[in-house]
């Protein structure tokens, strides 16, 4: 498992990346990176993102 960064936007860049080249969903990214979405969620969103699913992104 690729272990994802602390800091929030260093963390934004490095799951935005990722749903980018690799995931069709944050579902799917958490779930086979083994991370929980709630907390992932919720340390995106302190930093002021929202996960937009139309564009599997982070904004």
């Amino acid at each position: 498992m690729d272990e994802l960064p602390h800091d929030p936007f260093m963390l934004l860049s490095a799951v935005n990346m990722k749903l980018r080249d690799t995931y069709a969903s944050l579902d799917e990214l958490c779930r086979n990176m083994d991370v929980d979405k709630e907390t992932l969620v919720k340390t995106l969103a302190d930093a002021g993102f929202e996960y937009m699913p139309q564009i599997n992104q982070f904004r």
